[in-house]
């Protein structure tokens, strides 16, 4: 069975993908490894038989794939995470990142360790693949003149650290925060709504009765607010119903329904004056609502704003689920492929709108392969351009760095023209889940006969480092976030969850606070944590190797 495997590279790279996603499975007091597993498998099947080794161009296909499916999907919430809220989170997520790249840099130079070992242990004590691929990718451009068995041994060492350090950086944030919450005097199951709890969105019926807004038209009034947090989806005049658009003219004594998260709902209760108990019935003069797919290209990347709805369509979208996330959207929402809305508008309209937005689960799940292949090339290209360095020596960001930033910016634009960058959700998650056991399979196999040496030769050393990187940064973060940050506990948990870019945690704290607060801040910094930690980790390798 081992020459077979030896002999067959893409049975070889199947089978350890089947394994590991079997072993990722198993349930050990209630967690799993998932497809982080498949990385031990590699690591197990390189172990065994020297022969078992995948080609490098499989790990590097993987890693691009994943890193720029990252970008695209992280893109819009990644530069919106610095407004409001999410700036200072986030700068101060990128602060408690940096100290730990630094105690890894300290360990790195008091353990001797080297600069490839210690940027794996700072993945692996930090649970972050896309940031060991970064790693392992900066490790190969540095070590391309040396020796090819010299070069392949230096590019396994993040590998061989991350698998020894990544097991604490799991159970051991765990395992603090257990013990903090027994030391803490504030249960662990406090919910607060200031804490940013998800709120659930409904609706009121309002008079309108406030004379700052009458004579206004709704899209006046909409242009007024940067934030609203609710939207109005129709209004009744005299004993006419009609479908709210951005021209209709607020008067005395109109009646809206307003729909909304509940702190947006209370604004428009201030804004427009009165609360209506009896609700302004859905049905009455042939207004009718459809939940659609938004598949049409023609829609895609644009803001509700430049749809103009209202004027062409006598419709207006009141709710936007996008994933398993439902939104309010405002005027400058930008509209995604996959994107389910619901339209509310006239019952003769509804087959024209359906026809407008696509409303085609087919067309949702293929994936535009020029768009695809652009973006990629276009990260690789930027992967390419050399920045120097002391000493005469030169850094990239690879192909980690490149395709991630590309996706970024790509992914934040939403379209340039008739090119449409991002992606649907399932189509990306299909694209990254690929890609990253393509990478982790690859790399695994590579890792695995320097795994068993490290582990015989000092291995509990490297363990022992990582696990306190794991240690300074989640008693840092419970600490500061609870004491200084004044963040309730179930939220410096979630904080700490998005910093460690670990669902593990994440439903760990959930589990504890049985309230959706750990999942709102998890959100709000993991899209700064997962770049930090890639540009960390070819800082570590580059910082520690150019000194």
């Amino acid at each position: 069975m081992l020459d077979i495997l030896a002999g067959n590279s893409l049975l070889l790279l199947f089978t350890v993908i089947g394994v590991g996603y079997l072993v990722g499975s198993l349930s050990i007091g209630g967690f799993r490894l998932g497809a982080a597993a498949v990385l031990f498998a590699g690591i197990g099947f390189g172990a065994l038989d020297a022969r078992l080794v995948l080609p490098e161009h499989i790990y590097v296909i993987g890693l691009v794939m994943f890193v720029y499916a990252i970008g695209l999907q992280s893109g819009p919430s990644f530069f919106r995470s610095f407004q409001r809220r999410g700036l200072r989170f986030s700068l101060i997520t990128i602060i408690f990142l940096t100290g730990a790249a630094l105690l890894t840099g300290a360990l790195s130079l008091l353990m001797g360790i080297s600069a490839p070992s210690a940027a794996g242990l700072f993945c692996g004590a930090l649970t972050n693949t896309p940031a060991l691929a970064a790693a392992v990718e900066a490790t190969t451009g540095f070590a391309a003149n040396l020796e090819p068995a010299a070069r392949e041994q230096l590019a396994a060492s993040p590998v061989v650290s991350y698998g020894l350090a990544y097991p604490f950086g799991v159970f051991g944030v765990i395992l603090w925060m257990y013990v903090y919450s027994r030391f803490h005097r504030k249960p662990v199951v406090e919910i607060s709504d200031e804490a940013g709890g998800v709120p659930l969105i409904a609706s009121v019926t309002l008079r309108v009765r406030n004379p700052g807004v009458i004579g206004q038209t709704v899209g006046e009034l909409f242009a007024s607010m940067k934030d609203p947090g609710f939207t109005l989806s129709r209004i009744r005049k005299g004993d006419r119903s009609i479908v709210v658009e951005d021209e209709t003219v607020l008067e005395s004594g109109d009646v809206v329904v307003a729909v909304g998260i509940p702190e947006g709902l209370v604004r428009a209760r201030l804004l427009f004056g009165e609360l209506v108990p009896e609700h302004l019935a859905e049905g009455v003069d042939g207004i009718t609502y459809r939940r659609l797919f938004v598949s049409n290209k023609d829609v895609v990347g644009r803001t509700i704003r430049e749809l103009h709805l209202g004027r062409t369509h006598h419709a207006t979208i009141t709710r936007l689920r996008r994933g398993d996330v439902d939104i309010v959207p405002s005027p400058d929402t930008i509209l995604e492929m996959g994107d389910r809305i619901r339209v509310v508008t006239y019952r003769e309209n509804m087959d024209t709108i359906s026809r407008y937005f696509g409303d085609s689960v087919l067309s949702i799940a293929e994936t535009d392969f020029l768009s695809l292949s652009l973006g990629i090339v276009l990260g690789a290209f930027l992967g390419m351009v050399s920045i120097p360095l002391p000493n005469g020596m030169e850094f990239r960001l690879g192909f980690a760095g490149g395709p991630l930033i590309a996706g970024l910016v790509l992914g934040r634009l939403g379209r340039t023209g008739p090119i449409i960058w991002a992606m649907p959700t399932n189509a990306n998650f299909v694209l990254r889940q690929v890609g990253l056991v393509f990478f982790l399979a690859a790399i695994g196999t590579r890792a695995g006969l320097g795994f068993l040496d490290t582990v015989r030769t000092g291995g509990w050393t490297l363990m022992a480092a990582g696990a306190l990187v794991t240690t300074v940064t989640t008693l840092s973060v419970l600490s500061i976030g609870v004491r200084f940050l004044r963040l309730p506990f179930a939220a410096a948990c979630g904080m700490m969850a998005g910093l460690q870019t670990q669902p593990a945690v994440l439903v760990y704290a959930n589990q504890q606070s049985q309230s959706d607060v750990p999942n709102t801040w998890y959100a709000t910094v993991y899209p700064a944590a997962m770049v930090a930690k890639i540009m960390l980790a070819e800082i570590i390798v580059s910082t520690v190797l150019t000194h």
